[in-house]
């Protein structure tokens, strides 16, 4: 059976992301390009108005246009982002308060106190009420990250007292029962948090132009899902997760060096054409795996650097 106690929160798991449910993201650069498209088609329409006129200097009001339409843009986009993010703040701040009074009751497990039918009650009934309130905040990665963490903190103090409870105890029945509910909860909520954590990461690492951030947003969504892993490693969707996040991965490394193997070429600097060539199959084969799809970027690949040696 996959472990589903622990004393203490994985640090790993502190994170304080908050994310809102729904939202259509586009990419800065595009967003960027496609205002800078508008404002271009703003200063040439003010320019012709301007020229119909007979303004002997039209560039002037059309740089001011453009201009202007740039600084409304960008302070735009600014406000909008920061209105998203105090939503999701305030949303955070009152999922927080409601969880506030389960952390008392728990808290950290204690080795003289015991687990009586009492406590047991109260301490599943309030992980049931706050698993509530998780699902009800929607996808919200961190709501649902603390209840499996409450979820594991109880299922600690069960372990604990389990094997101490006597045969003949009304304890045995609750505290088994307790446990199984519990540990359902568990994996119900570490999947959430999983799925939605991993899905942000890697939305977030799509709208980043630098391949480095890329990688390092895409790992991190990576990590996430081989820590819900380390808990249950037969879950299909996450062995799926795990499997797509790696592939893109490659796809990042091998697509950055390619397309730097195409630059050099096009300049003529053959050397560090084949040199990124090389290391974008590095990439591709370093981790063993095989599919079509990569077969066929290695065959464009290889076919470059053939016509990189034929050239002079």
């Amino acid at each position: 059976m996959p472990r589903t106690a622990f004393s203490k929160p994985d640090p790993r798991l502190r994170k304080k992301h908050v994310r809102g449910a729904g939202a259509v993201w586009i990419p800065a650069a595009n967003y960027y390009v496609l205002a800078f498209a508008i404002g271009t088609g703003i200063f040439f329409l003010t320019w012709g108005v301007l020229i119909d006129e007979g303004d002997n200097a039209p560039w002037i009001p059309a740089g001011i246009a453009f201009s202007g339409f740039m600084v409304v843009s960008v302070l735009g986009r600014e406000v909008v982002l920061r209105t998203i993010r105090n939503r999701r703040l305030a949303l955070q701040r009152t999922f927080d308060k409601q969880l506030a009074d389960v952390q008392s009751i728990i808290g950290e497990p204690r080795r003289t106190e015991k687990l009586t039918l009492e406590r047991n009650e109260r301490m599943i009934q309030e992980i049931r009420r706050k698993s509530g309130a998780a699902d009800a905040f929607g996808s919200i990665a961190a709501a649902h990250r603390e209840v499996f963490e409450l979820c594991a903190a109880y299922l600690s103090i069960n372990d604990r007292e389990l094997p101490t409870v006597g045969i003949g105890s009304p304890r045995l029945a609750a505290l088994g029962k307790g446990r199984e509910r519990v540990a359902r909860l568990h994996r119900t909520h570490m999947l959430q948090w999983a799925q939605i954590e991993a899905r942000e990461l890697a939305r977030d690492a799509a709208t980043k132009s630098v391949v480095a951030d890329k990688v390092e947003l895409t790992n991190r969504a990576l990590n996430v899902v081989d820590i819900a892993l380390g808990f249950y490693p037969n879950e299909a969707s996450l062995r799926d997760s795990r499997e797509l996040l790696a592939e893109t991965i490659v796809s990042i490394r091998v697509a950055a060096f390619v397309e730097s193997a195409e630059r050099a070429a096009f300049r003529g600097d053959h050397a560090e054409a084949r040199s990124d060539y090389r290391d974008a199959l590095y990439y591709l084969g370093r981790d063993g795996v095989t599919s079509i799809e990569r077969q066929q970027v290695a065959d464009h690949i290889h076919t470059e650097l053939s016509r990189i040696e034929r050239d002079p």
